[in-house]
C-alpha cells in the first residue's frame, strides 16, 4: 500500500532527475567537439557534397583517426576549417592501469578539470568495453565506490563516445574492433538519457560504429519513468536492473532511490520493458554479506521475478577502502544460486575482472592505482 510520504518522494525524485538533466548539460565545456555531432549533422564544406559527412564518418569511427590531418581524401581546406572549429579528442589526458587478467582501467581526464573512468575487457573472442556516463554517481548505492564520490556532472556525447575511440587509439586496433559495450561504469545512464541514447545511436549506425544494439547493456538503479520511455525507443538493448535486494527494507537501507521508487513500480515498468523490447533483462545483485545474502531474501526473490524473462548475475561483492561492507562467503553464495536454480531462475555467479587495478564492478573511484 501507498505512504502519504511516497508520493511526495516521487514528486521530489522526479523534479531532482530533471533538474539535474537540465543543469548539467547546460554546464558542459564550450569547447566544440565533432563527435557531439549526430551523423546527419556532422560540419561539411557544403551541403551540396554531402556524402562528406559519410567520409567523415568513417575516418572518426572505423578508421579512428585521431586528427584531421589524417583525413587525407578530404578537401585540405576543410581539414583546416575543421582543425579551426573542432576537437576529436574530448580528454586533456588520459592514464592506463593495466590489470593481472589483462582487462585495462582508463582514467580520463576532462576539459574542466573533472574526470572519470572506463574499463577494457578483452576476452578470446571479443572486445568489450564498460563506459561511464557521468563523473561521480548522483544514485548513491551504500556499497558502490562511485556512488561514494557523489555526484559531479553529467558526460556530453563526445565524452562517452569518446572512450570507446580513446580505448581504441591506446589499444592499437579500429574502433570497429569493439563490438560489446556495457553502460555500467561511473553515473545512472538514464538520468543523463539525452546523451546516452544519442551516444547508443551513434555506436549502432551503420555508418559509425556498426554495433549491433543487441550487444549493448545499459544499466540502471531502477527509475520507472525512464525504463518506460527508454523501452518506447523501440531499441533492442540489453537491459540491466541493479535490484541487489528483493525487499523494500533492505533495498532502502543499501539504495537511496529505493525510498523513491517503491519494488512494485520497478517491476511494472520492467514488464512494460519486456512487452515493447522482448528481451531478456540481466538482474544485478551484489552479494553483501549479512545484508542481501539470507535464504528467505532467495526465496522472496523467486516471487518478484516469477513471470520475467530474466538472467541474475550474482556479483562476489568487491572491496574498498572504508566501505563498511563485506562479501557474501562462496558457500553462502552457492546456497543463494541453488536456491534460484532449483525454482527455474537462470541464474550465475558473475567474478569481475580488474580487481586489482580498482576496475572491478563497484570499485571505480578516480584512484591512480
Amino acid at each position: 500500500m501507498e505512504t502519504p510520504r511516497q508520493p511526495a518522494l516521487q514528486s521530489i525524485a522526479e523534479s531532482l532527475l530533471e533538474s539535474c538533466l537540465a543543469m548539467l548539460d547546460a554546464s558542459q565545456s564550450s569547447i566544440k567537439n565533432v563527435l557531439d555531432h549526430m551523423l546527419a549533422d556532422l560540419p561539411i564544406a557544403s551541403e551540396k557534397q554531402g556524402f562528406q559527412r559519410k567520409q567523415l564518418a568513417q575516418w572518426l569511427y572505423k578508421k579512428g583517426a585521431q586528427s584531421f590531418d589524417e583525413m587525407t581524401n578530404l578537401p585540405k581546406a576543410w581539414r583546416e576549417q575543421l582543425l579551426t572549429d573542432y576537437r576529436i579528442n574530448p580528454f586533456e589526458g588520459v592514464k592506463r592501469f593495466v590489470s593481472e587478467d589483462k582487462s585495462v582501467r582508463y582514467l580520463f581526464q576532462l576539459a574542466d578539470g573533472k574526470q572519470t573512468e572506463a574499463v577494457y575487457m578483452p576476452y578470446k573472442d571479443r572486445k568489450t568495453v564498460c563506459l561511464s556516463s557521468m563523473v561521480g554517481c548522483p544514485a548513491g548505492c551504500a556499497f558502490c565506490a562511485t556512488g561514494a564520490l557523489g555526484f559531479g556532472r553529467n558526460l556530453s556525447q563526445a565524452e562517452i563516445l569518446g572512450q570507446i575511440l580513446a580505448i581504441s587509439w591506446h589499444e592499437g586496433f579500429p574502433p570497429t574492433d569493439i563490438r560489446n559495450v556495457v553502460l555500467m561504469g561511473m553515473g545512472e545512464a538514464l538520468l543523463n538519457y539525452k546523451n546516452a541514447l544519442s551516444s547508443i545511436r551513434t555506436m549502432i549506425d551503420e555508418a559509425a560504429l556498426d554495433m549491433s544494439p543487441r550487444r549493448i547493456t545499459l544499466s540502471t538503479v531502477g527509475l520507472p519513468k525512464q525504463m518506460r520511455k527508454l523501452a518506447d525507443e523501440g531499441l533492442s538493448l540489453v537491459l540491466a536492473l541493479s535490484l541487489h535486494a528483493p525487499d523494500e527494507e533492505t533495498r532502502k537501507q543499501i539504495i537511496p532511490t529505493a525510498h523513491a521508487y517503491p519494488m512494485d513500480e520497478i517491476m511494472d515498468a520492467l514488464s512494460y520493458w519486456q512487452e515493447k523490447v522482448a528481451r531478456r533483462v540481466s538482474i544485478e545483485y551484489t552479494m553483501l554479506s549479512g545484508i542481501n545474502d539470507n535464504l528467505w531474501q532467495a526465496d522472496l526473490l523467486i516471487k518478484r521475478l516469477k513471470g520475467l524473462l530474466i538472467h541474475v548475475n550474482l556479483i562476489p561483492f568487491n572491496s574498498w577502502d572504508n566501505s563498511g561492507f563485506s562479501s557474501s562467503s562462496r558457500e553462502t553464495i552457492a546456497q543463494f544460486e541453488k536456491r534460484l536454480a532449483a525454482k527455474g531462475i537462470p541464474v550465475s555467479v558473475r567474478f569481475s575482472r580488474g580487481q586489482d587495478t580498482g576496475a572491478a564492478c563497484g570499485q571505480l573511484a578516480l584512484t591512480q592505482r
